[in-house]
């Protein structure tokens, strides 16, 4: 099985940004997959030490209906985004993505798990 590693550019939506062209500007997020440590869980990660790891069926339920799982919620904004909504003590970030990206790295989750070990 091999780890997943994706990149794609996310637009910040969050109503905390210092200005009205750091509300619109695109980050990058690193969305991980690693179904050696834990083939439930992926990963998805912000500028700076923010990351996120919860279960990979919120995400996939995410892009057709609202899902909440307390620290992270999901939900399809439109037909081609979805919204990502990340809780913590620092605060609460919300980036939207393009809906095929995400679906792009679900879909190579989902081969690299049914990939066997070669011995």
């Amino acid at each position: 099985m091999h780890a997943v590693e994706q990149y794609a550019r996310a637009h910040i939506v969050t109503d905390t940004a210092d200005s009205a062209d750091d509300e619109h500007r695109a980050v990058p997020v690193a969305l991980r997959y690693d179904p050696e440590t834990d083939p439930r869980q992926v990963r998805v990660t912000l500028p700076g030490p923010h990351e996120w790891t919860f279960e990979r069926k919120l995400l996939e339920q995410g892009l057709r209906v609202p899902v909440d799982s307390g620290q992270v919620r999901i939900w399809p904004c439109g037909r081609v985004q979805a919204v990502l909504e990340f809780h913590s003590t620092q605060g609460v970030a919300v980036v939207q993505l393009d809906t095929k990206a995400l679906m792009r790295f679900l879909r190579r989750t989902y081969m690299a798990a049914a990939t066997p070990v070669a011995h």
